[in-house]
């Protein structure tokens, strides 16, 4: 059952101000906290009147006035601050989400990792004239069961770069893996495709290519991480991926040949026999009786995530009610990149808001844009790399393309997903147990300030050194700031609409009104109690399994909407994994 969408569409809970706001309201609401920041008013719940507007602008003007670097920029962000508050602008609706028809991709993922998946696109056609995003999604990844790849491609100035990656990616990652672990299988015309790479690939580009992967073993710093040889294959795979996009295959323009940012997860599920060995493993690798953190797989984990990203596209992972970036942004915002591009001879232009690499591009990191050499300069094929073990608290994957982060940041989506994915169960058992149309059962969950995570939850993986591969697991059960549900345990209620829904199932064995069956012999009685209990569960498997795949297909299309909603101008593309503790 898929419920009809409600007249009035949920609200977004601020990550600022901890308040529920329309998402037709939420690009000015923002708009209005960084000007207040701007004009020196700190509390995001202040609501200062225009007399103390205009008192604080004359203060600031005057302070700036008299400072021996005066910059006429930094005067009119303060003007334009001004009159933004002044307005009191109200907010536009750049698209009609009741006119809004997001097509849904079902993937059937035989994972037992993963409970349901779901993609949802929209081109954005206000502000876009071609989709320039693409995905790709691979079950039995290296002819592996309970392992896939799921990947999600950004385009920028085209989608030549992006359809090119999402095809070819995924086999140089397998290659690398495959030298590594044999478990790892390509088949015959895997094979030849990677064959016909040759004559790019070259010995003298290896040998610059093993150079690139292994810049970090010298370090003094360096810890053996267990997961370093997938990490050094990530970034062979993507180094090697940029060195084909060289070639310029079905390149339109001559000049600015297309790019794209990348964000791809490989899933896969821990042997029993590898986390009941992980304590010996973890002597072997740090020298001691003390296993490392780095090294050892937390008891009960199920499986593990090795996201890689590069440019803006990224990963959040809800844990336990908690939310984590599982990503690094790559772009003119991070202060660490505009060092490296301003250290290496590039330059970054004073367009607002926070320029762009040789007046051009946003992303500081990337694969393609072989066509500006100087550009190409500064955009490297470096991508972030992270593994993360999995267990029965993680609920959700979500990965996404600039279109909703640009508008939506990681609190904020991840509220959002817990919300949609809680209102619909409710519709979904309010349908079951009173047989009434969707459109009117509604529900929201509330949240609270108490409910909101802090931001450092984000940004715990932001800091430290800028590697070529991350030399970290990093263990999220001790992560400071959260958004919890302590309203309702999503868990806990899926836990109860099984139950529910098995009861359910477990009466149509047995209909009402019919003849009570006449005595049976005792082996009879236990074969048809038995075939009973096998029929009731095959039936409740179907119909959870339903459940969840219509649930991923309306939280996906419901985070679409909102981005639109809240004013994005890009394309959008998110991808929704409901993992084992959702």
């Amino acid at each position: 059952i898929a419920p009809e969408d409600d007249s009035k569409p949920i609200s977004i809970f601020c990550s600022v101000c901890q308040q529920s706001v329309d998402p037709h309201h939420l690009f000015n609401h923002k708009k209005a906290h960084k000007a207040l920041n701007l004009l020196g008013f700190d509390n995001p719940q202040t609501k200062p009147d225009n007399k103390t507007l205009l008192a604080q602008r004359q203060k600031l003007v005057s302070k700036l006035t008299k400072t021996p670097k005066y910059s006429e920029t930094h005067r009119q962000k303060i003007d334009y601050s001004f009159e933004f508050l002044i307005d009191n602008n109200t907010p536009t609706s750049f698209c009609d989400l009741a006119n809004v028809n997001n097509p849904n991709t079902f993937k059937k993922v035989n994972n037992s990792l993963i409970r349901a998946l779901s993609i949802c696109q929209d081109k954005n056609s206000p502000w876009q004239a071609d989709m320039e995003d693409r995905f790709i999604v691979l079950d039995n990844y290296g002819n592996r069961s309970d392992t896939c790849f799921l990947g999600l491609f950004d385009g920028s100035h085209g989608a030549t770069a992006a359809e090119t990656v999402a095809a070819e990616l995924p086999l140089l990652f397998l290659d690398q893996l495959a030298q590594m672990d044999s478990s790892y299988i390509k088949s015959r015309d895997e094979q030849q495709t990677l064959d016909s790479f040759a004559t790019v690939i070259k010995a003298d580009y290896k040998e610059k290519e093993k150079i690139f992967s292994e810049k970090t073993a010298n370090c003094k710093t360096h810890k053996t991480n267990a997961y370093e040889w997938i990490h050094k294959a990530y970034a062979k795979s993507f180094w090697r991926m940029d060195r084909l996009l060289r070639l310029g295959r079905n390149e339109d323009s001559k000049v600015r040949w297309s790019g794209c940012s990348a964000v791809t997860c490989l899933v896969e599920r821990i042997p029993r026999e590898e986390t009941d060995g992980t304590e010996e493993e973890g002597k072997n690798h740090s020298g001691s009786t003390t296993p490392s953190p780095l090294t050892r797989i937390p008891k009960g984990a199920a499986g593990l995530l090795h996201i890689a990203n590069i440019g803006n596209a990224h990963a959040v992972l809800c844990k336990n009610g908690k939310s984590h970036c599982l990503s690094r942004e790559h772009s003119t915002s991070n202060t660490t990149e505009r060092k490296r591009i301003l250290q290496d001879g590039g330059s970054i232009s004073p367009n607002e808001p926070e320029g762009l690499v040789e007046g051009y591009l946003r992303t500081t990191r990337g694969l393609g844009h072989h066509g500006d050499a100087v550009l190409k300069r500064s955009v490297i094929p470096v991508p972030h790399t992270v593994s993360i073990p999995i267990d029965d608290t993680c609920q959700f994957l979500i990965l996404a393309s600039n279109g909703l982060w640009e508008v939506l940041d990681y609190n904020e989506v991840f509220a959002l997903t817990l919300t949609t994915f809680t209102h619909y169960l409710k519709r979904y058992e309010c349908v079951q147990q009173n047989g009434a149309s969707p459109s009117r059962c509604h529900y929201v969950m509330p949240l609270t300030e108490d409910n909101l995570c802090d931001s450092e939850a984000i940004t715990d993986l932001e800091g430290g050194r800028e590697i070529p591969y991350s030399n970290k697991d990093i263990s999220l059960t001790d992560s400071k700031g959260s958004l919890e549900q302590k309203k309702m345990d999503s868990k806990v209620f899926c836990d109860e609409l099984a139950s529910y829904a098995g009861q359910e199932l477990l009466k149509t064995v047995s209909p009402v009104g019919s003849k009570p069956p006449s005595p049976q012999p005792e082996e009879d009685t236990k074969t048809h109690l038995s075939s009973c209990k096998s029929q009731s569960a095959r039936r409740f498997r179907v119909a959870s399994e339903t459940l969840y795949n219509s649930a991923a297909s309306y939280v996906s299309k419901q985070l679409v909407k909102m981005a639109l909603a809240a004013g994005s101008r890009d394309n959008i593309t998110v991808v929704i994994v409901f993992l084992n503790g959702c």
